[in-house]
């Protein structure tokens, strides 16, 4: 099967690996988003993607806007490919490209569908406290992640899986997915099924507003922030902004989640409550592990964070590098 690749950035790469080293598939081409010049030393640096295609000798095309650039177009109705694979490309696709290729385009989405169409499935996934999630491939229309589903893998998720996490766990999940739809389609053995829109939830792209921690939310909600917007989230500490990495929701249904170790750890506390309730406050410093935070409704174990600056640290060694005690007050970010 003659297949070019359609994609971006780490998450695709476990699928393009997959597709290069089977011996039924054969990739003819890459198309992934233009280089971008990063902070350090503001290089120009190639997608994860293109890093894949470059180190295999595959020929690689970058346009800034792929269905108006005319010669990457003509270049892939030239390739007379079976399918297009679409991975976390980044642009959308319009239906002179859908059409080219015999098979159709198969794109392969981070979330159950149709919940969660859109560009960061796996982020608003998490944010809205899922138990679980998975991967879907579909035939692509010139729709947002609206055309009919090919397959579908599903994974629990773990309290304290953050979005990184899952998205290595959803990548190689997808590259497995991937190949065995391209098999079965190839085979005629999927009967593509229509989504129901009517069921349909939406990830857009994350904004820096929503990176913002607002202590009056309950504890599994920030935590729920904190690990879905992982490793953007805010707050503010003694006027400086800080970022909390990682974090657990202690009691009613976090605690019973919790790894063995973390809960060994919490019932050897002594009484949490310092007698506030003023959400942001520290009501107590888990020794080992860091500081415990008033919430609107439950406490929040600060398990690592970052200072401006600085590389992320545990809660510990922030507690003990700014000398933090009980009463003290973390602000809300943004």
């Amino acid at each position: 099967m003659k297949i070019v690749f359609f994609g971006t950035p780490q998450f695709a790469v476990p699928t393009l690996e997959k597709l290069l080293n089977h011996p039924e598939f054969e990739v003819l081409a890459v198309v992934t988003q233009p280089d971008k010049r990063r902070e350090r030393g503001n290089k120009l640096t190639p997608t994860p993607v293109k890093a894949i295609a470059t180190a295999h000798n595959l020929p690689v095309r970058q346009p800034e806007r792929v269905k108006k650039d005319t010669e990457t177009l003509t270049k892939l109705k030239q390739l007379d490919a079976d399918v297009f694979v679409v991975v976390a490309y980044g642009q959308i696709l319009s239906s002179k490209i859908l059409n080219m290729p015999k098979l159709g385009c198969i794109n392969v989405h981070g979330s159950i569908l149709p919940k969660y169409r859109g560009a960061a499935p796996i982020q608003w996934c998490l944010y809205n406290g899922e138990s679980e999630t998975g991967i879907t491939t579909m035939l692509m229309d010139v729709g947002m992640d609206t055309g009919a589903m090919l397959q579908i893998a599903t994974t629990p998720i773990g309290l304290l899986d953050t979005a990184q996490d899952l998205a290595d766990r959803l990548a190689a999940i997808g590259g497995d997915l991937l190949v065995e739809t391209l098999l079965k389609l190839e085979r005629q053995e999927i009967q593509p099924i229509p989504q129901d829109n009517l069921a349909a939830t939406y990830a857009p792209l994350i904004q820096k507003q929503d990176y913002g921690l607002d202590w009056s939310k309950s504890a599994m909600q920030l935590h729920n922030q904190i690990r879905g917007f992982y490793p953007n989230c805010t707050a503010t500490f003694r006027d400086n902004l800080l970022k909390i990495t990682a974090s657990a929701p202690l009691g009613s249904v976090g605690d019973r989640n919790l790894p063995p170790e973390l809960q060994e750890l919490i019932h050897k506390l002594p009484d949490l409550s310092n007698g506030s309730d003023t959400p942001g406050v520290v009501v107590s410093i888990a020794k080992g592990i860091g500081a415990i935070v008033q919430t609107g409704e439950g406490l929040l174990l600060l398990r690592e964070v970052q200072l401006a600056g600085k590389r992320p640290q545990s809660g510990w060694d922030f507690v003990n590098g700014t000398r933090l005690t009980v009463g003290e007050v973390f602000g809300a970010g943004s």
